[in-house]
């Protein structure tokens, strides 16, 4: 792992957010590549309900100020950065009045999927390309955790496709268990075909359900992780079927293993 640049993405990420099993993953992997000598940046929304305050997040200005393009809407980004205490980690945080400032984070009070996900999605994956872009890191291996993190590997290969920082990246998507009900975007296919993607990579966007963005995680993935134990049996056998490089619950527990993982496959 020695010296290999590893991009974290993730909607949850500790200590700014409740510890679940994708937030503390999304500390204890970049905290695991530290310590075996690779390079971590972490990349995550900056949702109202984090204290800027108490945890010392500050904009960059030199990265801010570009609009992105939104299903035909000019929407302007922000970006926001911390250092998590006691570890060499970056965090930058993706923010937009419009999108992130709401005191929650993917759902409402009542737990069902705010209506506007499927735009915020779109523009937390444009606004982390972006970013990177203007950094100037290419990343070796592109971490991404949750169905928020979906459209990733798509954008990265097909609206991106001709970018040559990543071009050398491979994409692991850690799969957990969903946290949601049904179709929660009725034009999510639509708002993604806005940015001229090929209509056959998204047709599991025409049902946007948990089973529809894990599928279109795995296409365009070169590595998976079953990161819950309890997996849909529906998403275990698309992970199957994917005939690509898997870890499995269990293993993806062992540090040495993880590190393994992504020094022999990737």
């Amino acid at each position: 792992m020695k010296d290999k640049r590893v991009l974290i993405i993730s909607s949850e990420v500790v200590p700014y957010l409740p510890q679940t099993e994708q937030a503390i993953n999304s500390f204890q992997i970049p905290k695991a590549i530290n310590e075996h000598g690779g390079q971590t940046r972490i990349f995550t929304p900056r949702y109202g309900l984090i204290n800027e305050r108490r945890h010392q997040l500050h904009e960059v200005i030199r990265l801010s100020g570009m609009n992105l393009v939104i299903n035909d809407m000019d929407m302007p980004l922000i970006i926001k950065v911390a250092s998590i205490p006691k570890e060499r980690m970056q965090v930058y945080f993706i923010d937009n009045e419009e999108y992130f400032k709401r005191r929650s984070i993917l759902h409402d009070d009542k737990g069902n999927c705010h209506a506007d996900n499927d735009e915020r999605m779109i523009f937390f994956t444009k606004g982390v390309v972006e970013t990177v872009k203007k950094l100037n890191w290419a990343p070796d291996i592109i971490h991404l955790h949750g169905w928020f993190t979906a459209l990733f590997p798509l954008y990265l290969k097909s609206y991106y496709g001709d970018e040559p920082l990543f071009a050398q990246s491979k994409i692991v998507s850690s799969i957990y268990e969903p946290d949601f009900d049904g179709v929660f975007s009725e034009n999510f296919e639509t708002k993604v075909a806005f940015d001229k993607v090929e209509k056959e990579l998204i047709t599991p966007l025409q049902k946007a359900n948990y089973a529809a963005l894990t599928q279109l995680a795995i296409n365009h993935s070169d590595g998976l992780i079953k990161a819950s134990e309890n997996l849909p049996q529906e998403v275990v056998t698309q992970i199957e079927k994917s005939k690509k490089p898997v870890l499995n619950y269990t293993e993806s527990k062992e540090e040495d293993v993880f590190i393994k993982f992504y020094s022999k496959k990737f």
